[in-house]
Order: C-alpha cells, then sequence, then structure tokens
C-alpha cells in the first residue's frame, strides 16, 4: 500500500457524536499522536472503540484528506482540523472505497476493509451545513484490525 500516506493519526478516550442521536455532543478531547498501535480483533489501543464490541466493523477508521478539501471547497470553507471527522488515520494518495471490501497493508499492519465509515449530521457542525451529504460515499472506511502492529504519521 505504499499509495497511502498517512497525514495524522488520532485516539479520543470517549465518544462525542457515537450514541448521541437528539443529544449535546460529548466533550471528550480528540488526541493528536504520532503513532497508534493496532491490536488485531480489538481496535486501536487507548482509543473510545477499543474493545468495543467483539469483531466490531470499524476497530479503526480510515479518512481522506483529498476529500476534506473537496468537501470544504465545496461548501466555502477555508480550513477544518485535520480530525474534524474524528477517524483515527487521515491518509492521502488513494480513493479509500477502492479498499471496501478488501485486505490490505499498512505499515506491515493487516487490515480487512470492511465499509464506508457513513457521515452524520455531526458533520454538518463540525465542518459547515451541507456537509453530510457533500461527504456522503466518500465518509471515510471502517476496518477490522486482523494483525498487530504500529502505524505512523508520516507527514
Amino acid at each position: 500500500m505504499s499509495a497511502i500516506t498517512i497525514q495524522h493519526l488520532f485516539i479520543s478516550p470517549g465518544h462525542n457524536f457515537f450514541g448521541h442521536p437528539g443529544r449535546e455532543a460529548g466533550n471528550h478531547p480528540l488526541i493528536e499522536v504520532g503513532e497508534i498501535e493496532c491490536v488485531a480483533g480489538h481496535g486501536v489501543r487507548g482509543d473510545r472503540f477499543f474493545d468495543f464490541k467483539t469483531d466490531y466493523k470499524a476497530q479503526i477508521t480510515f479518512f481522506s484528506r483529498e476529500v476534506m478539501e473537496e468537501v470544504c471547497r465545496s461548501l466555502g470553507v477555508r480550513a477544518v482540523a485535520a480530525g474534524a471527522t474524528r477517524r483515527n488515520v487521515i491518509t492521502s494518495g488513494m480513493d479509500l472505497n477502492l479498499l471496501v471490501g478488501k485486505r490490505f497493508t499498512l505499515q506491515g499492519v493487516e487490515f480487512d476493509g470492511v465499509c464506508e465509515c457513513k457521515p452524520c449530521r455531526w458533520m454538518d457542525h463540525v465542518i459547515a451545513p451541507g456537509a453530510e451529504i457533500a461527504m456522503q460515499g466518500r465518509g471515510g472506511l471502517c476496518a477490522k484490525i486482523l494483525t498487530d502492529g504500529k502505524l505512523r504519521a508520516e507527514a
């Protein structure tokens, strides 16, 4: 997977949006780190989804910097924080939709690309009104971690 570059890595100890329908967002910090530990079948150590459920489809999540730039341009938004979508791994260089239903290796760690990480209504709050619709079909990638290892930010 040399086409993918890891731009940013994030973890959060708690849920701000997940499981909050009809309620206010939480206030758990999103922490940018230089490296994350991927634990096969469990998730990203230190992240809110670590051991969330057995065989959980989103043990790790990915989002494309290029998609964020395109969404921001289309909505007339200048700058949005790299972690606004609260995905674990912000990438560049590849259409993440191509990895849905495929096994892939990144920095020596093997993943199973399960499905699109569908955008939710919160995207309109953290990016701009219309972001949820603009991100339909390109909200990122939910994946299972198949082998233990570490990912490091390259940019």
